[in-house]
């Protein structure tokens, strides 16, 4: 008679089941997000830029000047037809040139055009102290203009837009970046990241760091869009929000991939370290990385070579193409051929990475070379 020995689960300290890749990573993801969401500096430094955003779209709106009223100018029976179809000119009925002039002078209308025999347009505009220019523009003839080539947006628009993406990716990608920075550096200092990797492995721990700031990152994100909708629809300015609708989604799926790219990075960069002064050299590459493009995009908006160039690299990638999709100068598979070569270049990156955060996590002292955290020392 046989007997069968019932085989043990492996168990990992102090008898427990050690937990699995995908349970350890949003362990430490659910960290990240809860210790960032109950930083004041984080909320304060949310609340004001969602503040500027929506104030800077109000007070643009009113400087650039919304729909102007209409310049009041006097007619008579002989001049009503001569503004009749003028956009930008609301006639003032006048009972003759006699009242049309008392209407310049008390002030009720900018100007009056009275009947006038030897003028070739057999009227003459009268006004009160200097000519008259937004009515002499409006009067004037304007010979049919043809484009050929057409753009669908103006330059300052173009700028904005370009600004924008630029600003919200930099910002979000440094702020983010530079808080999983000094956490990877502190629990090295202080020796925390001991205590972490008896729970969980150096990997699971990257991609949750990684995966928890990429969440709050595109929470963010997202916030900043919701507001400046708000502040769009609050203006007046439906016809923008529509043409940035589709930009928009790409740009969070861009700045998703584009986001986890970078974090992985500056992970990376900060474990080989372990002084909260020695973090400035390591992330200076990682800053730049993200910078350059960054003024790339905004100072040669208006140039295509450089933007379709911009939009196929990586780091660049996730303001370039949003912007170029904005302006209507990219193609329908352009998008999905950037947003491919992001995905493996971010894939390649997280590979290194993890292979320079595992290598360097436990050494201390002097910083560690990225030879030696390779393991090709």
């Amino acid at each position: 008679m046989t007997t069968q020995t019932p085989t043990r689960e492996r168990t990992g300290a102090g008898g427990r089941r050690p937990m699995s890749f995908g349970a350890a990573s949003l362990l430490v993801a659910e960290r990240e997000i809860t210790t960032q969401v109950r930083s004041k500096s984080f909320l304060i430094s949310t609340a004001i830029t969602l503040v500027i955003v929506l104030g800077g779209i109000i007070v643009s709106s009113l400087i650039g000047g919304g729909p102007q009223d209409d310049t009041r100018v006097a007619v008579v029976a002989g001049t009503a037809d001569a503004v009749s179809s003028v956009e930008g000119i609301e006639a003032v009925p006048a009972d003759d040139a006699a009242a049309a002039e008392e209407l310049v002078r008390s002030g009720d209308v900018a100007a009056a055009l009275v009947p006038d025999a030897e003028s070739e347009l057999g009227f003459t505009v009268v006004a009160l102290t200097e000519a008259p220019a937004d009515v002499l523009s409006a009067l004037s003839v304007t010979p049919p203009v043809e484009l050929l080539e057409e753009t669908a947006t103006n330059d300052g628009i173009r700028y904005l837009v370009s600004l924008a993406f630029g600003l919200v990716f930099m910002m979000s990608a440094i702020g983010s970046g530079s808080m999983i920075a000094q956490n990877t550096v502190q629990e090295k200092q202080t020796r925390i990241v001991e205590i972490l990797l008896s729970a969980v492995p150096a990997r699971a721990l990257l991609a949750g760091k990684v995966l928890g700031n990429s969440v709050v990152a595109v929470g963010q994100t997202a916030a900043i869009g919701a507001v400046a909708a708000l502040g769009l629809v609050l203006t007046g300015q439906n016809e923008l929000l529509d043409l940035l609708s589709a930009p928009l989604v790409w740009f969070v799926v861009f700045f998703l991939v584009g986001f986890v790219l970078v974090a992985a990075i500056f992970a990376a960069g900060a474990s080989l370290v372990s002084r909260q002064e020695d973090i400035g050299s390591v992330m200076m590459p990682a800053m730049m990385l993200v910078m350059i493009p960054y003024f790339v995009v905004v100072f040669l908006n208006d140039n295509p070579v450089a933007m379709t160039i911009a939009s196929y690299v990586p780091f660049s990638a996730p303001v370039a193409m949003p912007v170029r999709l904005f302006l209507g100068e990219a193609a329908w598979w352009e998008p999905l051929l950037s947003l491919a070569v992001l995905v493996v270049t971010t894939l390649g990156v997280v590979a290194v990475a993890a292979r320079i955060y595992t290598g360097s996590l436990l050494r201390t002292g002097p910083r560690v070379s990225v030879r030696a955290a390779l393991g090709r020392d």
